[in-house]
């Protein structure tokens, strides 16, 4: 018999969708009371498991329509034509699962504790609400409960404990259970006592896991990727864990992580860390608290993802780009006004992103190939901006023949690289530097670089125009530069080169934990090879090239820097929270600073027009004279 909450047919997700969760999950673990070897064993219960099957498929159908719902009448059905086959529990189970988890993807529902359950609480709510029935240690012959029919429950019994999932024993606490005495708690335990007896009760099958279970999970790093939130807990089952690490394991560490759920709070780091984050700030903004949901998003992606970044960037960089532009437009529609369920569906396709990129760091440690790659092109990449500025200004001081000056140039390029090993000394011995601190330090030294090189540009543009260089030269460079000059060439070096070498080493240090250290340096090397013979190539034919063309040469490259560098000093302040983002339909290139929001765009447009005008202005003046 169905409730009278399921037979009402509603297609809220809100009501809906647990209650549809519910009676899968209780198909999927009773089932093999129904069928065994293919022979019907219990008329009533194959009836009943039939019922529930069509009614599952039918609350489905009747759900609002989305992208997956196709995907769920197929799997609905699927369902259906299993039980009516009389097909073996393990398929019937492994299908019904299957259309939980879509359920649960399409219609996002809250799925774990608010906090780490209190194992003592539940033990205690246990011998207050549930022993008489279930009996004292779980095996269901509880005084009251050997006078019912059908009897309560054996939480002892392993076959059946296999099937659940603490979110599952937390639903039927919840809800009851339709045609037997398991009545609904909802109304007599707190939200946080269902959960601490839920946990408690998903323990008592798995004895041997207070003794064994810590030692699993801290050691077994297949385990630790299969749960790695508390969410991914409170859905875990033996049977699917079973699949990664085996069934005695699964039982071992699931048995001991519901014991100690805090374990997995402990234990959050990276990409698990980014989506618990991310689950509680939709949590807190469903309970009106903005700003917290907003700071906890933020920290999703600075203490979450950025440390990643440089392990993400050498297996998918594409990836990488699209969680920080999707994290980046989630913390933006978190500061504008409620919208419905816009919130809560842009957090699920993060948190879609982000499990990809968790399944793919856990899969296995980057190759040697892989290291060594990512090494060569991450210094190329990040080395040929800083380089350009260099090159720049020493074949301008060759050509004005002040030789004597470019021992500015390469004392800023030099402490740059000194200043990025202390850097990286700090970060791994001293302190440990925050998300936010690395981002703002990329983005206003960005931004600072980038307005430098625009009145640099400018200025070369002038000069170029009308052999204008000429007397520039004679007035200016005919005597050694003054003060204020050196100090600024030293200062554009230094700012130009830091921010890269900055970068560089935070990415370099998440890669040397990967233990491919030689295959690292190597990259590094190749690397230093290659910036080495483009400075020297570049050097070789500024000297070839005529004061004139030489000027306007180095004034479009350097004004093509300062757009560049404006796009990503942009980016790094909407990752450090101090710049919205609105995405914008145009791909994501690195190597230029464009990223797909309107934000960084604009900042970029608006350099590129200033730079428009300026020259326009330049020949304007000198057709003038």
């Amino acid at each position: 018999m169905l409730p009278a909450h399921a037979q009402s047919g509603s297609n809220d997700p809100a009501s809906s969708v647990p209650q549809t969760w519910q009676m899968l999950d209780y198909l999927a673990a009773d089932y093999a009371g129904a069928v065994k070897h293919g022979e019907v064993v219990s008329a009533s219960e194959y009836d009943e498991m039939r019922e529930f099957a069509r009614h599952a498929r039918d609350r489905v159908e009747a759900l609002p329509p989305t992208s997956a719902t196709p995907v769920l009448r197929q799997q609905a059905d699927k369902l259906v034509e299993l039980i009516d086959a009389k097909a073996p529990q393990t398929d019937v189970a492994r299908q019904a699962h299957a259309l939980t988890d879509t359920l649960l993807q399409a219609y996002p529902i809250p799925t774990a504790p608010a906090r780490a359950p209190d194992l003592a609480r539940g033990a205690a709510v246990y011998q207050a609400q549930c022993a008489a029935c279930h009996g004292a240690t779980g095996h269901g012959d509880g005084a009251a409960g050997l006078q019912l029919s059908p009897r309560p429950i054996d939480f002892t019994d392993v076959s059946r404990a296999d099937q659940r999932s603490a979110l599952s024993l937390y639903e039927v606490i919840t809800q009851g259970v339709p045609g037997t005495p398991m009545a609904s708690y909802a109304q007599t335990l707190s939200g946080d006592d269902r959960w601490a007896l839920a946990y408690y009760v998903g323990t008592l099958a798995y004895p041997a896991a207070a003794t064994q279970g810590e030692q699993a999970w801290r050691t077994d790093q297949r385990a630790r990727g299969a749960i790695a939130s508390p969410s991914e807990l409170a859905r875990a089952r033996v049977s699917g864990l079973a699949d990664v690490i085996g069934t005695s394991q699964a039982r071992i560490v699931v048995g001991y992580l519901r014991a100690h759920p805090q374990a997995v709070h402990e234990a959050l780091a990276g990409i698990p860390l980014a989506r618990t984050r991310v689950a509680d700030s939709v949590q807190a903004y469903r309970h009106g608290k903005a700003e917290k949901a907003r700071q906890l998003a933020l920290s999703a992606y600075l203490d979450g993802v950025e440390p990643m970044e440089a392990q993400l960037d050498a297996r998918d960089a594409a990836l990488r780009a699209r969680i920080e532009t999707a994290m980046g437009a989630y913390r933006t529609s978190l500061s504008q006004p409620a919208t419905g369920d816009a919130v809560p569906a842009q957090a699920h396709e993060v948190d879609a992103l982000l499990a990809q990129a968790q399944s793919l760091l856990t899969a296995s440690a980057a190759s040697p190939m892989t290291t060594f790659v990512g090494a060569l092109t991450i210094l190329v990449r990040e080395g040929l901006e800083a380089l350009l500025v260099v090159v720049a200004l020493l074949a301008f001081l060759r050509k004005a023949d002040r030789h004597d000056a470019a021992h500015y140039v390469h004392a800023g390029w030099v402490l740059a690289l000194l200043a990025g090993a202390a850097t990286w000394a700090v970060a791994s011995y001293a302190i440990s530097i925050s998300g936010a601190s690395r981002e703002l330090t990329e983005g206003l030294s960005s931004l600072f670089a980038a307005a430098v090189l625009l009145a640099v540009g400018l200025w070369m543009h002038q000069k170029s125009i009308g052999g204008r260089w000429q007397s520039y030269l004679k007035a200016k460079m005919a005597t050694a530069l003054d003060r204020r000059s050196a100090w600024f060439v030293f200062g554009l070096t230094f700012i130009s080169v830091y921010r890269e070498v900055f970068e560089t080493i935070l990415f370099y240090t998440a890669l040397w934990n990967e233990g491919q250290g030689q295959w690292l340096l190597a990259g590094i090397g190749v690397g230093a090879v290659i910036l080495g013979f483009i400075a020297w190539l570049l050097l070789r034919t500024s000297q070839r090239l005529p004061l004139g063309l030489f000027f306007s040469i180095s004034s479009l490259v350097i004004a093509l820097l300062a757009i560049v560098l404006t796009g990503k000093g942009i980016a790094a302040l909407q990752e450090a929270g101090w710049a919205g983002v609105t995405v914008a339909p145009v791909p994501s290139i690195d190597v230029l600073g464009i990223y797909p929001t309107w934000q960084s765009l604009l900042a970029q447009l608006a350099v590129a027009l200033m730079l428009a005008i300026g020259f326009a202005y330049n020949r304007w003046r000198a057709r003038a004279a």
